[in-house]
């Protein structure tokens, strides 16, 4: 069989209903059921039912994500047995991936990123911060105009999220994100999109969000992964439990360098790279990194079949 890797979606791939397609698979029935121990609330019920509102809301889309992510893991392993060589995830997804490695259990993942979401949403008041996407300028002309425009508007925005060559999340206080969309779109991005969130995520504005995580993570426990996880914040593999605290620390406020995860994980000489959650966001952005890599996103029974069919 092929070696592949699996990457983990974050906050965004959320659709109510987003595992209706697996039915009653014993595996996601397992998982929700842990979910909803770990937390106290019925994270089957939100998943299938939503409200919209309420599946959104920052502090039950991080748990559900992982929830979802972990599933969708579960069902794969039960119906194919095989495990990834590697694994990475993006922003909240790489608490998925350490799940995956046996770095963390769902049953501590879950409280610390439900803690990790409220301390995120309780940094900056809603409606103070915001984000955009930033289509078709490169890298250094992105922070070169987010550079400007904070020296303009006095207040921080930063390039947070390098998810394919030519698309770069932005982020920072709301009038500094909007300057930073005037300057950049008159440096020729092809357009600049702010993004419906409810905070500045991975921007410097989120540090205090971290200094409450960095103790919440001291008291949680951590293992070495089994399966090597490349993070986000250095893309590096770390195997001692501290060294992960401290990536996990310093995601909350740094940027999510995701074209250089994808690189790192085609440099082990793999070609499929499969996203193992709901929708299709990474396998869109792994095309844009690299492309003569393959894959499939692995989220209901089809996309399983699909996906295992690559590694023939």
């Amino acid at each position: 069989m092929t070696p592949f890797a699996f990457v983990f979606p974050g906050q965004g791939s959320q659709t109510v209903g987003m595992l209706d397609a697996w039915g009653d698979h014993a595996a996601v029935r397992d998982t929700l059921a842990e979910a909803s121990d770990a937390l106290g609330v019925d994270i089957g019920a939100l998943i299938a039912q939503g409200p919209k509102e309420s599946l959104d809301l920052t502090t039950n889309t991080q748990p559900v994500m992982l929830t979802a992510a972990v599933a969708c893991l579960r069902a794969w392993l039960a119906e194919t047995g095989l495990q990834p060589a590697v694994v990475a995830g993006h922003s909240l997804g790489e608490y998925s991936a350490l799940v995956a490695a046996g770095a963390l259990t769902l049953a501590d993942a879950l409280p610390l990123v439900r803690f990790r979401a409220q301390a995120m949403q309780e940094a900056v008041p809603v409606g103070a911060g915001g984000m955009a996407a930033i289509l078709g300028l490169d890298a250094q002309a992105v922070r070169d105009g987010c550079a400007e425009a904070a020296a303009a508007a006095g207040e921080p925005v930063e390039a947070v999220n390098f998810n394919d060559p030519k698309q770069i999340v932005i982020a920072g206080t709301k009038a500094a994100v909007e300057k930073a969309c005037e300057v950049l779109k008159a440096k020729g991005a092809k357009r600049a999109l702010v993004l419906s969130v409810s905070a500045p995520f991975h921007s410097s504005l989120m540090l205090p969000a971290a200094e409450r995580l960095k103790e919440k993570l001291a008291t949680t426990a951590i293992a070495a992964p089994a399966i090597p996880v490349i993070n986000n914040i250095d893309v590096a593999v770390q195997t001692d439990p501290e060294a992960i605290r401290d990536a996990l620390y310093r995601q909350a406020f740094g940027p999510v360098r995701w074209v250089e995860t994808i690189q790192a994980i085609r440099a082990r000489g793999i070609l499929h790279i499969l996203e193992c959650g709901p929708g299709k966001v990474l396998a869109g952005m792994v095309k844009r990194i690299e492309a003569d890599a393959t894959g499939a996103p692995v989220f209901d029974p089809a996309s399983l079949a699909e996906a295992k069919g690559l590694l023939q």
